[in-house]
């Protein structure tokens, strides 16, 4: 069973990596940590207590950071994801409220009390990862992991042509991770793009979880209709469930040993660089994908949500 904090700003695929979590019987979700991207913190708050509400989850979240540690904020990505994050759903308020504590430190606290246990997988830019690491320099030590969804060692970006959307939010933050050494994995570009996710898989997903399913469903007219205009795809990245999969089911992705630099400015800004001359301890990045088991697993346990 894997200890497991999302860091997430939801976001279409954030809700489908949640939901993920939600079902999976080998997850122990300990809480959601929220952060700008797809949409403001505030939004990515509120959409997360959204989701942990519908799925039935009492786990706590804790607010993030609302802009990058060195550049000025970013406009959230609404043709991706829709004004409110979900699509063409509207807003809804949800019951509850996130902890007072803020997310750097909810994350500090959470390493400390599951020393060697807690995996954290950073789904939107990693402000709040590198704030935790800022905060507490034993935080690296703490966690198992840190599965980030980011970046891009070969395949091209997908917001610049050099670099991924969460790196690019904030490639200090990113820098900053990459110093993690062997702890850190990231799940980008590499591999996600060899994931496609159809509509006639949302449409399966929903007839067999037809509440959870089918909020999913409805979310993913609007990211599908994106992925055919924008990029001319049939069907959308399965970007953050890939990422919290590789917590779980870490054989199913091939790795390589990369030390990694994150160039923070220019054309290239969000590029994520081998830097093999660095002085860097290597991070692990996913290169290859069994992408047919990923996906299959992905779409066995949505079918298990109610």
């Amino acid at each position: 069973m894997v200890k497991l904090i999302i860091d997430t700003d939801p976001g279409i695929d954030d809700a489908m990596a949640i939901f993920y979590a939600a079902a999976a019987p080998d997850i122990d979700l300990l809480g959601l940590t929220t952060i700008f991207g797809n949409v403001t913190t505030a939004t990515a708050t509120r959409n997360a207590l959204r989701l942990l509400e519908a799925a039935d989850l009492d786990v706590p979240v804790a607010a993030g950071a609302t802009a990058p540690l060195v550049l000025p904020p970013f406009k959230p990505s609404s043709h991706v994801h829709g004004e409110e994050g979900f699509g063409d759903i509207p807003a809804a308020e949800p019951k509850g409220k996130p902890l007072e504590e803020e997310a750097a430190d909810f994350l500090c606290r959470m390493a400390r009390e599951h020393k060697g246990e807690l995996v954290v997988c950073p789904i939107g830019p990693l402000t709040n990862i590198a704030l935790a690491m800022q905060r507490d320099p034993e935080f690296i030590k703490n966690v198992k992991s840190i599965v980030v969804m980011g970046g891009s060692l070969e395949e091209g970006g997908n917001i610049t042509p050099q670099a991924e959307a969460n790196i690019y939010h904030d490639p200090h933050a990113a820098d900053l991770v990459c110093q993690g050494g062997g702890k850190v994995v990231f799940v980008g570009l590499d591999v996600t793009h060899r994931i496609l996710c159809l509509a006639e898989d949302f449409e399966v997903i929903a007839s067999k979880s037809p509440e959870l399913g089918g909020m999913l469903q409805e979310m993913s007219y609007f990211y599908l209709k994106f992925y055919l205009e924008v990029a001319g795809k049939n069907g959308c990245s399965l970007h953050d469930p890939a990422a919290v999969i590789a917590c779980t089911n870490p054989e199913l992705f091939g790795m390589r040993d990369v030390p990694l630099e994150v160039s923070c400015e220019g054309e290239t800004s969000g590029a994520t660089l081998a830097a093999p001359d660095s002085g860097r301890d290597p991070v692990k990045v996913c290169m290859t994908v069994d992408a047919e088991a990923v996906k299959g697993l992905f779409l066995k346990r949505l079918a298990l949500l109610p």
